[in-house]
């Protein structure tokens, strides 16, 4: 497949940069800083793209032709840097829509489910997933230490829904550093019961896994170990 990596040196973004690679697709990776980009087994094209302040035209030029976008855009600080996850996509979206590019898979965060947005306002108290810990302590703590990002990651999800694209929405709890295992939960529509935490190459692995199920498009799923 011809993918296209938002935030290829990010997170979740090299992982998903080196398993494509690895895979054997023919990848674009969209980064701030093409230098930061380690040595790849393949040839990778490389396009320089600040999703803080996007240009459309380097956006349009990354997603032209790509049978998929993986997004794994998010501050490199939830708690002082909030905002880039809605600008950025809004951007990539447009750059989609310009190109005929259509399959989307962004990551958000387990908690959104209960945010409200614009495109949803009255969000459910708790997510229908979320064990009794999570619905009395664990989701109010996080809500307040990361609240200016959440709200930003739940804009985030209004865009990708009404986007028109085929787009899936990936819901992890606690990302990790550990390895990924290939191992690891998910739920259409809800957050992983017990699921506290994920290695990020997990979540990298499970959307690329998404890229080969047409019955994930449309969808929101939360992935846990």
């Amino acid at each position: 497949m011809r993918l296209t990596v938002i935030a290829a040196t990010g997170g979740i973004g090299r992982h998903l940069l080196d398993q494509a690679v690895a895979a054997g697709h023919d990848v674009t990776a969209v980064v701030r800083t093409p230098a930061n980009i380690p040595p790849q087994p393949r040839p990778v094209r490389v396009v320089a793209a600040d999703l803080n302040a996007p240009d459309p035209a380097a956006l349009e030029s990354a997603v032209a032709g790509a049978d998929a976008v993986l997004s794994g855009l998010g501050p490199r600080n939830p708690r002082t840097e909030a905002g880039i996850a809605s600008k950025g996509t809004r951007a990539i979206v447009a750059a989609m829509a310009a190109t005929g590019a259509r399959r989307l898979i962004v990551v958000s965060a387990a908690p959104i489910g209960t945010v409200p947005s614009p495109g949803n306002p009255h969000p459910p108290k708790h997510d229908p997933g979320d064990g009794f810990f999570m619905r009395n302590l664990g989701a109010r703590f996080a809500g307040a230490m990361f609240r200016a990002h959440y709200a930003d990651l739940a804009i985030m999800e209004d865009l990708v829904r009404d986007s028109g694209l085929e787009w899936t929405i990936s819901r992890p709890p606690q990302l990790t550093d550990k390895p990924g295992t290939g191992r690891y939960r998910e739920a259409y529509g809800r957050n992983i019961k017990g699921g506290w935490s994920v290695p990020r190459a997990d979540v990298a692995h499970h959307m690329l896994a998404m890229l080969n199920r047409p019955e994930t498009i449309g969808r929101i799923v939360g992935i846990a170990t």
